[in-house]
Protein backbone atom coordinates (compact mmCIF):
# COMPACT_ATOMS: atom_id res chain seq x y z
CA UNK A 1 0.00 0.00 0.00
CA UNK A 2 2.71 2.27 0.55
CA UNK A 3 4.34 1.59 -2.76
CA UNK A 4 0.93 2.74 -4.32
CA UNK A 5 0.89 6.17 -1.95
CA UNK A 6 4.57 6.88 -2.81
CA UNK A 7 3.83 6.95 -6.94
CA UNK A 8 0.93 9.10 -6.23
CA UNK A 9 2.89 12.50 -5.46
CA UNK A 10 5.14 11.57 -8.89
CA UNK A 11 2.37 12.52 -11.22
CA UNK A 12 1.98 15.71 -11.51
CA UNK A 13 5.98 15.51 -13.36
CA UNK A 14 3.96 13.74 -16.32
CA UNK A 15 1.52 16.58 -16.53
CA UNK A 16 1.62 18.67 -19.66
CA UNK A 17 2.68 22.41 -19.81
CA UNK A 18 -0.73 24.38 -20.82
CA UNK A 19 -1.59 28.34 -21.44
CA UNK A 20 -3.24 29.46 -17.91
CA UNK A 21 -4.02 32.94 -19.42
CA UNK A 22 -2.58 35.98 -21.56
CA UNK A 23 -3.14 39.55 -22.22
CA UNK A 24 -5.06 39.97 -24.17
CA UNK A 25 -7.28 37.60 -23.68
CA UNK A 26 -8.01 34.88 -25.92
CA UNK A 27 -11.45 35.93 -27.90
CA UNK A 28 -10.70 40.00 -26.52
CA UNK A 29 -11.67 42.91 -29.23
CA UNK A 30 -9.26 45.68 -28.19
CA UNK A 31 -9.21 49.58 -29.43
CA UNK A 32 -5.63 50.30 -27.94
CA UNK A 33 -2.55 47.81 -29.31
CA UNK A 34 -0.92 46.86 -26.46
CA UNK A 35 3.14 46.99 -26.56
CA UNK A 36 3.81 43.04 -25.77
CA UNK A 37 1.56 40.23 -25.94
CA UNK A 38 1.49 37.98 -22.85
CA UNK A 39 1.54 34.50 -22.53
CA UNK A 40 1.15 32.76 -19.03
CA UNK A 41 1.80 28.96 -18.66
CA UNK A 42 1.26 26.54 -16.04
CA UNK A 43 5.18 25.32 -16.02
CA UNK A 44 8.23 27.56 -17.46
CA UNK A 45 8.84 27.12 -20.80
CA UNK A 46 11.95 26.42 -21.98
CA UNK A 47 13.13 29.42 -24.41
CA UNK A 48 15.34 26.92 -26.64
CA UNK A 49 12.26 24.71 -27.90
CA UNK A 50 9.63 27.46 -27.32
CA UNK A 51 8.35 28.77 -30.92
CA UNK A 52 5.77 31.87 -30.58
CA UNK A 53 4.09 33.15 -33.64
CA UNK A 54 1.93 36.19 -33.96
CA UNK A 55 0.45 37.18 -37.21
CA UNK A 56 -2.27 40.13 -38.37
CA UNK A 57 -4.71 40.48 -41.08
CA UNK A 58 -4.01 38.68 -44.41
CA UNK A 59 -1.02 36.74 -42.87
CA UNK A 60 1.25 39.92 -41.52
CA UNK A 61 3.99 38.74 -39.20
CA UNK A 62 3.02 41.57 -36.16
CA UNK A 63 5.74 40.04 -33.62
CA UNK A 64 8.31 43.49 -33.00
CA UNK A 65 11.29 41.38 -31.79
CA UNK A 66 11.95 38.39 -29.64
CA UNK A 67 10.32 37.45 -27.41
CA UNK A 68 11.11 37.69 -23.64
CA UNK A 69 10.71 34.54 -21.07
CA UNK A 70 10.47 35.47 -17.00
CA UNK A 71 9.11 32.23 -15.03
CA UNK A 72 6.07 30.85 -16.51
CA UNK A 73 5.41 34.18 -18.45
CA UNK A 74 6.43 35.12 -22.17
CA UNK A 75 6.12 38.61 -23.51
CA UNK A 76 6.52 39.06 -27.03
CA UNK A 77 6.61 42.53 -28.57
CA UNK A 78 3.89 43.26 -30.51
CA UNK A 79 3.89 45.55 -34.06
CA UNK A 80 0.65 45.97 -35.40
CA UNK A 81 -0.96 46.75 -38.80
CA UNK A 82 -4.42 46.85 -40.37
CA UNK A 83 -7.36 46.62 -37.39
CA UNK A 84 -8.24 43.00 -37.79
CA UNK A 85 -8.00 39.31 -36.51
CA UNK A 86 -4.57 38.74 -34.60
CA UNK A 87 -3.39 35.72 -33.52
CA UNK A 88 -0.61 34.38 -31.25
CA UNK A 89 0.48 30.58 -32.10
CA UNK A 90 2.32 28.97 -29.20
CA UNK A 91 4.40 25.53 -29.51
CA UNK A 92 6.42 24.09 -26.05
CA UNK A 93 7.32 21.28 -24.50
CA UNK A 94 6.26 19.23 -21.66
CA UNK A 95 8.81 18.54 -19.37
CA UNK A 96 8.54 14.79 -21.18
CA UNK A 97 8.97 16.52 -24.12
CA UNK A 98 5.83 16.00 -25.05
CA UNK A 99 4.64 19.55 -27.69
CA UNK A 100 1.81 21.52 -26.59
CA UNK A 101 0.31 23.36 -29.21
CA UNK A 102 -2.40 26.34 -29.20
CA UNK A 103 -3.18 30.06 -30.42
CA UNK A 104 -4.87 33.09 -28.44
CA UNK A 105 -6.82 34.97 -30.89
CA UNK A 106 -7.91 38.69 -30.45
CA UNK A 107 -9.36 41.69 -32.78
CA UNK A 108 -7.73 45.38 -32.95
CA UNK A 109 -10.63 47.11 -33.99
CA UNK A 110 -8.20 50.40 -34.37
CA UNK A 111 -5.23 50.16 -36.71
CA UNK A 112 -3.10 51.43 -39.74
CA UNK A 113 -5.34 51.74 -42.79
CA UNK A 114 -5.46 48.77 -45.04
CA UNK A 115 -3.73 48.46 -48.59
CA UNK A 116 -5.78 49.72 -51.08
CA UNK A 117 -5.93 46.34 -53.65
CA UNK A 118 -3.22 46.18 -56.15
CA UNK A 119 -5.16 46.97 -59.62
CA UNK A 120 -5.05 43.06 -61.26
CA UNK A 121 -7.93 42.64 -58.46
CA UNK A 122 -10.76 42.05 -59.98
CA UNK A 123 -13.01 41.66 -57.32
CA UNK A 124 -13.82 44.53 -54.76
CA UNK A 125 -12.16 44.58 -51.17
CA UNK A 126 -13.91 42.87 -47.92
CA UNK A 127 -14.33 44.38 -45.10
CA UNK A 128 -14.77 41.20 -42.57
CA UNK A 129 -11.09 40.29 -41.51
CA UNK A 130 -9.57 37.44 -43.52
CA UNK A 131 -9.50 34.32 -41.25
CA UNK A 132 -5.30 33.60 -41.34
CA UNK A 133 -3.52 30.48 -40.86
CA UNK A 134 -0.38 31.10 -38.45
CA UNK A 135 2.92 31.92 -40.35
CA UNK A 136 6.00 31.83 -39.06
CA UNK A 137 8.18 34.62 -37.45
CA UNK A 138 11.55 34.22 -36.39
CA UNK A 139 11.41 33.85 -32.34
CA UNK A 140 13.57 30.68 -32.20
CA UNK A 141 16.65 28.65 -33.58
CA UNK A 142 13.97 26.85 -36.19
CA UNK A 143 11.10 28.84 -37.92
CA UNK A 144 8.55 25.73 -38.32
CA UNK A 145 5.04 27.05 -37.25
CA UNK A 146 2.99 26.06 -35.14
CA UNK A 147 -0.41 24.07 -36.55
CA UNK A 148 -2.96 25.99 -35.18
CA UNK A 149 -4.87 24.43 -32.25
CA UNK A 150 -7.68 25.70 -29.53
CA UNK A 151 -5.53 27.63 -27.13
CA UNK A 152 -4.61 25.34 -24.02
CA UNK A 153 -5.24 21.99 -25.87
CA UNK A 154 -3.25 18.83 -25.15
CA UNK A 155 -4.34 15.46 -26.10
CA UNK A 156 -2.56 13.27 -23.43
CA UNK A 157 -1.90 15.47 -20.19
CA UNK A 158 -5.23 14.16 -18.38
CA UNK A 159 -4.53 10.60 -19.45
CA UNK A 160 -1.14 10.34 -17.38
CA UNK A 161 -2.50 11.34 -14.55
CA UNK A 162 -5.69 8.39 -14.62
CA UNK A 163 -2.62 5.78 -15.78
CA UNK A 164 -0.77 6.67 -12.64
CA UNK A 165 -3.93 6.94 -10.42
CA UNK A 166 -5.06 3.18 -11.47
CA UNK A 167 -1.14 2.04 -11.30
CA UNK A 168 -1.43 3.06 -7.63
CA UNK A 169 -4.85 1.35 -6.65
CA UNK A 170 -3.59 -1.55 -8.59
CA UNK A 171 0.15 -1.69 -6.34
CA UNK A 172 -2.07 -0.69 -3.24
CA UNK A 173 -4.81 -3.99 -3.75
CA UNK A 174 -1.66 -6.55 -4.71
CA UNK A 175 -0.20 -5.22 -1.50
CA UNK A 176 -2.93 -6.19 0.67
CA UNK A 177 -3.90 -9.44 -0.97
CA UNK A 178 0.05 -9.99 -0.27
CA UNK A 179 -0.12 -8.91 3.07
CA UNK A 180 -3.62 -10.69 4.10
CA UNK A 181 -2.36 -13.90 2.15
CA UNK A 182 1.01 -13.53 4.39
CA UNK A 183 -1.54 -13.08 7.64
CA UNK A 184 -3.39 -15.93 6.88
CA UNK A 185 -0.27 -18.39 6.83
CA UNK A 186 1.06 -17.13 10.19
Amino acid sequence: MALGVSLLPATPAFAHNSLTGSNPADGARIAAAPARIELRFLAKPDPRTTKITVVGPDNVPAAGGAPAFTGSRVNVPFSPGAAGLYIVGYQIASSDGHPVKGEVRFTLTTGTPAESPSPSATAPASTAPASPSVAPVSTGPSSAAPAPAAAGQDSGGAGWLWAAGGLALLAALAAGLFLRRRAARS
